[in-house]
């Protein structure tokens, strides 16, 4: 994978001046043209010896280019905030729009390189580090967004060189880093840990490009065509389904039929109850072992079921400074331009919060499904994107909680009427309410087929009858208090 880059091929100046006039220019046409067509964004991965010129080179083509629209993300060690997420949320919440270009300096191969460069290796580690790499890689390719990743590589005798040609001037020493000089003494190790975990993580899609990197002129050139050649590419590959944590089905069980829906709560009871276990909540999410985990909480179910109603029970007993409530609507402009999980992701709580969506992620596989936002592939794929979404939130110490809220058309209608009648009520109800009642058996079947898929141990779905409101909001507090107490 190496060899050509550790016999440290050169590049003429006489050979570097045309080629590299003819690259600027193809370099700020293709920017223009994929600015001007908004259809896709472009991810550079830097990775590769320290002291291979990386920086000197990324600086040179955004002189090349416009750099208004090529955002340099440069990421060290996280910091105590960011330990708090998943490890890929700093790298969602810095995605790129369409059109637009993102340069990643420590990215999320940091692990992944760590691991293979550890004395004891473990392989099982090493893998699981890479089989999340390509999933992520797999989505976001799925999603629009092209990705390139450079290894910046040369010859050890090469690297020395470099650091000793950069120390000897004042106005370029400032390039060298302690990093740069250990790398003299472990070249070999750093090499076969690189090889390692290149070679598990390079797939046709996201594909890795080791850049000859002893000579400046080639490092640029060699560089500069890659990215081209990848901003050129007009056809989106066709990516393998990643199966994460995808159940095997069978028959689809109709779990929304086998629901008692008269299962009521008599007002005494409720008023009782209500109290006891919105205490109970409050006790458990201030306790000391909380502040380590966060509760993420996502409500579904028909129009007109109550989500509201049991989410205003919820935050009843929490202090606003600890929660918060997303609503989830048609996606704006500015979030249709990113993977449709970025503004989720966007709203993933640190430790100590709670998070509330009203609708959610599943959108992709009920709504986008049943009204033909979204082509087969992409939400039949969703499935195992959204499981690896939860598995990530559960790593990181949220507990996840899904509720589906299920009426009857019956009592749809009833509330439908109501809220019509009601000056204060009327802005629930909308033209669409009414046409999605035409699509009821769609729905359910998506549904019915979306908690098949979607129920598993670490995020499970709660379904909770709610024909009577009273037993809906107990039955969903039962639930977050169970959870709370038994994890904590």
């Amino acid at each position: 994978m190496f060899s050509e880059a550790e016999t440290d091929p050169t590049l003429s100046a006489d050979e570097y001046k045309p080629r590299a006039l003819r690259l600027r220019t193809a370099l700020l046409k293709a920017q223009y043209a994929r600015l001007e067509r908004a259809d896709r964004s472009l991810l550079i991965v830097v990775a590769g010896i320290d002291g291979a010129g990386k920086g000197q080179t990324i600086n040179l083509l955004n002189n090349w280019m416009d750099p208004r629209h090529i955002h340099t993300l440069a990421f060290g060690e996280p910091d105590a905030r960011e330990n708090q997420f998943p490890p890929l949320w700093r790298y969602w919440n810095a995605m790129p729009a369409k059109g637009e270009t993102g340069v990643v300096f420590g990215s999320w191969y940091s692990r992944l390189l760590r691991e293979c460069y550890r004395k004891k290796f473990n392989p099982e580690r090493a893998e699981a580090l890479a089989a999340q790499i390509r999933r992520f890689e797999t989505m976001l390719t799925a999603e629009g967004v092209q990705i390139v990743k450079l290894w910046f590589h040369l010859s050890p005798q090469a690297q020395a060189a470099r650091i000793e040609r950069l120390n000897a001037s004042p106005e370029t020493s400032w390039q060298v880093s302690p990093d740069d000089y250990k790398v003299q003494k472990k070249f070999d190790r750093i090499r076969d840990a690189a090889q390692l975990a290149l070679a598990q993580t390079d797939i046709d899609h996201a594909p890795w490009v080791v850049i000859p990197s002893a000579d400046d002129n080639l490092r640029t050139i060699r560089c500069a065509e890659t990215i081209l050649a990848t901003m050129k590419r007009r056809a989106i590959p066709v990516v393998a389904r990643v199966s994460q944590q995808l159940p095997r089905l069978g028959p689809i069980p109709d779990r929304l039929g086998e629901l008692d829906y008269d299962a009521h709560e008599a007002k005494h009871d409720y008023d009782s109850e209500l109290g006891l276990l919105q205490g109970r909540l409050a006790r458990a999410v201030r306790s000391p072992a909380f502040a380590q985990r966060s509760l993420v909480l996502a409500f579904e179910g028909q129009d007109a079921a109550g989500k509201g109603g049991a989410i205003q029970r919820v935050v009843e007993s929490l202090d606003a400074r600890q929660y918060d409530i997303t609503p989830i609507a048609a996606p704006a402009a500015y979030e249709q331009a990113r993977p449709y999980l970025w503004r989720f992701w966007r709203h993933v709580p640190a430790h100590n919060r709670v998070a509330l969506f009203d609708r959610s992620w599943y959108g992709r596989v009920l709504v986008e499904r049943v009204e033909g936002l979204t082509p087969p592939g992409l939400w039949r794929r969703a499935y195992g994107e959204i499981n690896d979404f939860e598995h990530q939130l559960t790593e990181s110490g949220a507990i996840v909680l899904k509720f589906w809220m299920a009426i009857t058309q019956d009592v749809q209608l009833e509330r439908f009427k109501e809220r019509e009648a009601t000056p204060f009520k009327r802005y629930k109800i909308t033209a669409e309410d009414w046409r999605n009642r035409d699509k009821w058996d769609e729905y359910a079947l998506a549904a019915n087929e979306m908690m098949a898929r979607t129920d598993l141990p670490h995020a499970p779905w709660h379904l909770i009858p709610a024909n009577d409101k009273r037993h809906a909001r107990l039955q969903v507090l039962r639930a977050i208090v169970s959870a709370l107490e038994s994890r904590l």
